[in-house]
């Protein structure tokens, strides 16, 4: 079945049109884009394609720092001196072979995925843990009293982002194709419920502090506000950015405000039940030094936002560059967030998180020192050298570290999402150009000849008349 919309064309493009085709084959859907353009007979057929993203990841769930890259999961007491847990998805529980996944990414088996770690989410309490792979499993775990696998059930499809409700009876799971399924926590062999869907890739979902709402993000630059119970009831959507939306964050302490991060490189503040949109910050203006040449052909966009227990410091994490920014959500009035420090570091950052106590971790892409620890003193954030919840962390991590290669660290989870501008007009116009001198030249040459044939017949003509006299 094919559904063609019609919109008007954005201000400036040269397009009459736009037309989208949403093929919905075995329950996925395709979008496929032509863009017709005026004065030309020429069109664009683009399809959507989305790489799988694979997550360098860290967290805290209690007193456990949680790691995930490749196809592990490794958790470490930062306080007592425990064995590491360690789930590796590539030696977990299979598919069964007779499981039809009429619903699957690209009608492929389940064979063919790479185990990889694609999301986790930990439990406000502290005391669960998911997570989700490329083999599409969805892994619950307990952690205390000690580490237990409690199930491992399957997606419909590669997930991107997940979250647990404030009860800690629902697992909300956001996939590829824009749906968001429900997985019971209280049964933990239940099959998944779907809740919502979106005609648009979803990147980043989250929850408000009383479980009223669920609130999602695409790669269409959209941020949907509906209500838990009845998700076909839209509340609110919040408007703003100019590319897709790759983080959310609802802080402790401010239960009716929403941070949104996004790769046009802004943090904007919303008061999310209305859509009303409080603040919008550049983060390139906030720059206090003069940027690199190498970091200004970079492109800005907003990976993470982890925000402290308290939920009043702030720590905003920019893809491939070397700087974390620090603001603070004031409660005079009106929420407002107030730029406070940018923080340099001595590799690019990987991850971020706040532990119990406040303090923010940071993963970076480096052999020797991964981890950092950084806290907030008399009005600065100032790096713990020498913290032995690092130490340990660091030493326990290292064995898993090292067998990762630097290109599964770093690759850019971003880079395919921005929409590609192009435009045929101009080369249109260069050819009928080059075409149109071309033809004059052609004219002015034969006419040329013309003339020279004419000049040529009248002096034979003349010559001949002479001779007869």
């Amino acid at each position: 079945m094919n559904l063609c919309f019609y919109v008007s064309s954005p201000p400036g493009e040269h397009c009459v049109f736009l037309c989208t085709f949403c093929t919905f084959s075995r329950g996925r859907v395709v979008d496929d884009v032509i863009y017709v353009r005026q004065n030309t007979p020429s069109r664009v057929r683009h399809r959507r394609v989305f790489p799988t993203t694979v997550m360098t990841a860290v967290g805290f769930c209690g007193e456990w720092f949680i790691f995930t890259c490749d196809k592990k999961l490794v958790a470490i007491h930062t306080k007592k001196t425990r064995e590491p847990f360690v789930f590796d998805c590539s030696t977990a529980e299979k598919r069964p072979k007779n499981t039809k996944d009429d619903n699957s990414d690209d009608g492929a088996s389940e064979e063919t995925g790479t185990d990889k770690v694609l999301a986790f989410a930990m439990s406000p309490s502290g005391k669960l843990v998911a997570l989700t792979d490329d083999t599409k499993r969805l892994v619950l775990f307990h952690c205390e009293p000690s580490w237990q696998c409690i199930s491992i059930r399957w997606v419909m499809r590669r997930c991107t982002s997940m979250v647990f409700s404030q009860a800690e009876d629902e697992l909300l799971v956001a996939d590829k194709s824009g749906d968001v399924y429900s997985f019971s926590v209280v049964e933990p062999q239940k099959e998944g419920k779907l809740k919502m869907g979106h005609l648009s890739m979803l990147l980043a979902v989250t929850m408000s502090l009383d479980d009223k709402y669920i609130i999602t993000a695409d790669r269409d630059e959209k941020i949907r506000v509906s209500h838990l119970r009845c998700p076909y009831n839209i509340q609110s959507f919040c408007l703003g950015h100019q590319q897709f939306v790759s983080a959310l964050l609802v802080p402790s302490g401010h239960s009716h405000c929403l941070l949104s991060g996004s790769g046009d490189g802004t943090v904007k503040l919303w008061e999310y039940e209305s859509g009303r949109r409080l603040q919008s910050l550049d983060l390139k203006e906030l720059e206090e030094t003069q940027s690199s040449e190498a970091d200004k052909e970079k492109k800005t966009t907003v990976c993470r936002i982890a925000s402290s227990p308290d939920g009043c410091h702030i720590a905003v994490q920019c893809e491939r560059l070397s700087t974390i920014q620090f603001f603070t959500l004031d409660k005079v009035g009106e929420e407002r967030l107030v730029p406070h420090t940018r923080l340099s570091l001595p590799h690019c950052p990987l991850d971020i998180t706040f532990d119990p106590k406040g303090c923010l971790w940071v993963l970076m892409d480096s052999n020797d020192a991964p981890l950092q620890t950084y806290t907030h003193r008399q009005g600065s954030w100032e790096c713990d050298a020498d913290s032995p919840e690092v130490n340990t962390v660091t030493e326990a991590l290292k064995p898993h570290w090292e067998t990762l290669e630097a290109s599964a660290r770093t690759n850019s989870s971003f880079e395919h999402l921005y929409k590609v501008s192009f435009d045929n007009v101009t080369a249109y116009m260069q050819k009928k150009q080059q075409r149109l001198e071309e033809q004059q030249l052609k004219r002015t040459k034969m006419l040329k000849a013309n003339n020279n044939k004419k000049k040529a017949k009248k002096e034979t003509s003349g010559t001949v008349t002479q001779s007869s006299t």
